[in-house]
């Protein structure tokens, strides 16, 4: 039967249970605004009766109830919208990121008229036409001249803001590893006060909500799912790389490398791995640094590479006014000083490549005369070789456009004197230098005794850079040795035409070696380039480049911006609903605490009256 203190047990369970109700109503409310907090409620149970059918028992009818209990403090979480908001995340930060990247790009291309390439271009190309109209004249040459300088410092200036853009990159990416990193060693530390919580036998509602925050903002930075098949080993994978397992962070480091424009890698910390990340915000600044903004480098350098190229092609072997020829209009530097090429890659002091930009057979061709022969060109790519077949029946022309509608990073083309030229392209992979011929063969007879190029079929008559003196292979050809990484940086004017304009080339050199007056087949020629399709690697005019370099960089911000505002609509549903679920309610807290409170004071009262009973039964019984 009931003890006659029963009733006031039973009141004090009922003023602990509305007491406990009242603190997790107000914890709700001073953590309103709290970032990641979710609201808690308090489960509350009937205490176990005084009569159980599995004890001894008085006869009396019925169980005679004991009141109330605090069964738990549980935080409202709807854990599958968690879930999808954290793999949600990462989309919205690597859009934000691009397309805050991409603002400042396309301010690169929307630059003032005056100091843009196209406009000075432009500018360069008019000055040939009214030195082709009074090729005798000193004035005429130094537009030139000056317009040149204003071109090659166009260049410089682009590619000084577009590396500008790369660095400020390259440091957000240092930054947000050590952000990574740093969420990473927070939610360890927590899983572990979790774990320890939980053996108490306690519900650690704060610190999962912590947790869960961390998690948010580690998916912020990067792509990450969480996984927890076992209840003490809470566990964040990315990109199928587990980061944090319980109470271990594994770690990222970045790399500093030689290549990539000296740039970093980044890797995991314990097995020096290659770490690969393809959302959040570090994914965004690594495809913004390494695939976006050195392409624009890179298509930026193609340009300023092949038309310094081309104008030195027509250049040197023009004639100035002077009767001076055989010079380059605008200079260059090579990779190496060696003038085959040859470089110690390995720094073990032997000479092991050759890096070379540019081969020119010694034999004029037909472009529409068919070569009468069979085999296979091999030229390298982007993943490994790449193969090019001819048949008797193809024009020079068909062989040509094959081989530069290939995926071969070595493109071909006919120069003035209808030579075969071949050119290295930028390279697709961070390992591959820019601008270098990497492996040139034929089995048959089309690149050596017809082109006069190799010097013999086969793989013993290959050209491959991976050997030093590689240009042994050739029968004779011109070659050029590879720049040095990023030529639209230091391109300039030849000193000696500074010195003496007369030395600008506008004619051709008569029988005698001397330019006849008023010649201006040179300057025609050189003005004819920016009209002609002489982009290597696709059939391009220079105009057609820079208009399709504005319009990809304007699509590409326009995919960014769009993408965003479509992943942030995504978003703002998703937290929306959170907050519906998780979010503290000021007015419903009020009200709880109004209701608990009338609790409270109901049992305070039934606690009086208890009192009052016992009172009663022991001082004023039997008086």
């Amino acid at each position: 039967m009931g003890s006659t203190f029963a009733g006031i047990e039973m009141g004090k369970r009922s003023l602990m249970a509305h007491s406990t109700q009242i603190a997790t109503a107000g914890h709700n409310i001073s953590n309103a605004d709290t970032e990641g907090y979710s609201r808690q409620r308090v489960t509350v149970s009937t205490f176990e009766p005084i009569y159980r059918p599995d004890l001894e028992r008085a006869e009396v009818a019925g169980q005679l109830g004991q009141g109330v209990q605090t069964q738990s403090v549980d935080r409202l979480r709807d854990e599958l919208l968690d879930a999808r908001i954290v793999s949600q995340t990462n989309l919205e930060s690597y859009w934000a990121t691009r397309d805050n990247y991409y603002i400042q790009i396309e301010q690169i291309y929307n630059e003032p008229d005056d100091v843009s390439v196209r406009f000075n271009m432009d500018k360069f190309w008019s000055s040939w036409q009214e030195l082709s109209v009074d090729p005798d004249s000193d004035a005429a040459r130094m537009a030139v001249i000056t317009r040149g300088d204003s071109l090659v410092n166009s260049f410089q200036q682009q590619y000084r803001s577009l590396r500008g853009i790369a660095d400020q990159v390259d440091g957000d990416i240092q930054a947000t590893v050590k952000q990574v990193n740093d969420y990473a060693r927070q939610i360890a530390e927590v899983n572990n006060e979790i774990v320890r919580v939980k053996a108490l036998g306690d519900s650690p509602n704060d610190l999962m909500d912590r947790r869960d925050l961390l998690v948010e903002k580690l998916a912020n930075l990067i792509n990450v799912t969480v996984t927890q098949n076992d209840p003490d080993e809470f566990m964040v994978h990315t990109d199928g790389q587990i980061i944090v397992q319980g109470s271990v962070a594994r770690q990222i480091d970045y790399e500093p490398l030689i290549d990539n424009n000296g740039y970093g890698k980044l890797v995991w910390h314990d097995t020096q791995v290659d770490a690969h990340f393809t959302g959040g915000t570090l994914g965004a600044l690594v495809e913004l640094r390494d695939v976006d903004l050195r392409k624009e480098i890179q298509n930026l350098n193609t340009v300023a590479l092949n038309f310094a190229d081309l104008v030195n092609d027509i250049h040197r072997n023009a004639i100035g006014k002077n009767n001076v020829t055989g010079l380059d209009m605008f200079v260059q530097h090579p990779f190496v000083d060696n003038t085959n090429g040859n470089f110690d890659s390995d720094g073990d002091g032997v000479e092991d490549r050759s890096y070379i930009f540019r081969l020119t057979g010694t034999n004029a061709l037909k472009m529409t005369e068919q070569v009468g022969l069979e085999g296979t060109i091999t030229l390298n790519g982007a993943e490994g070789n790449v193969t090019v077949a001819y048949h008797g029946t193809d024009t020079v022309e068909a062989i040509i456009n094959r081989i530069n509608d290939s995926q071969a990073e070595v493109k071909a083309y006919l120069d003035r004197n209808n030579n075969l030229v071949l050119k290295a392209t930028t390279s697709a992979s961070l390992e591959n230098p820019d601008f270098t011929i990497r492996h040139v063969e034929d089995s048959g007879m089309f690149l050596t005794g017809y082109a006069g190029l190799l010097s013999a079929s086969g793989e013993e008559g290959a050209f491959d850079y991976n050997r030093a003196n590689a240009v042994d292979s050739l029968a004779g050809a011109q070659f050029a040795v590879s720049p040095i990484l990023n030529p639209s940086e230091y391109i300039e004017i030849n000193s000696r035409l500074h010195n003496d304009v007369s030395s600008v080339a506008a004619a051709f050199a008569n029988d005698q070696g001397y330019a006849e007056p008023g010649d201006a087949r040179a300057a025609v020629e050189i003005a004819a380039i920016r009209n002609t399709k002489v982009m290597i690697g696709s059939e391009r005019t220079f105009d057609d480049y820079f208009a399709d370099a504005v319009t990809n960089v304007g699509l590409k911000g326009e995919q960014a911006a769009n993408m965003l505002a479509s992943q942030n609509a995504i978003m703002d549903d998703l937290r929306n609903l959170r907050d519906s679920i998780s979010g503290v309610n000021i007015d419903e807290e009020l009200a709880d605490i109004l209701k608990f409170q009338h609790g409270y004071n109901a049992a305070a009262k039934f606690v009086t009256v208890q009192d009052e009973l016992i009172n009663t039964l022991i001082n004023r019984l039997g008086v």
